[in-house]
């Protein structure tokens, strides 16, 4: 199985399907071997003491998996998230992106699971990592 999208096609997918975010993230790169995004961080991004926060990390994490799994299945935008393990590792650097690279680690029938390291834009600490579980469901 190669990939359903390139880079163009599964930004304009995303876009369409999820026009509430369309502004938050940014597929920077996309192979066989995982995906690259970003989150575009902004004011509403940021909690008090100027640090990204967490929820706005989920979403990146969560956003990066279910890229992942439509770039392999293609334009089927029902799988849902089933189980999520988030670990934050150190403070964000103020006034940059956060940047996602993903990997699929099973893609199956009925589940996919990713795993996801989040770093600042320019650094190579990371400042999160997460695992996601999708439950893909069934062809009708």
């Amino acid at each position: 199985m190669g990939l359903a999208f390139d880079v163009a096609g599964l930004e304009a997918y995303m876009d369409e399907i999820f026009p509430q975010v369309a502004d938050d993230f940014a597929v920077d790169a996309l192979s066989m071997e995982g995906i690259t995004m970003r989150l575009k961080v902004a004011e509403r991004h940021l909690r008090p003491g100027g640090t990204v926060s967490g929820p706005s990390m989920f979403a990146l994490a969560d956003v990066t998996v279910y890229a992942l799994v439509l770039s392999r299945l293609g334009a089927k935008a029902l799988a849902v998230t089933t189980n999520c393990s988030l670990d934050f590792m150190r403070k964000p650097e103020a006034g940059r992106d956060i940047i996602a690279k993903g990997q699929l680690l099973k893609l199956g029938r009925s589940l996919a699971v990713g795993d996801v390291h989040m770093f600042s834009e320019g650094s190579d600490k990371l400042v999160a990592r997460s695992t996601m579980t999708y439950s893909i469901p069934p062809e009708r």
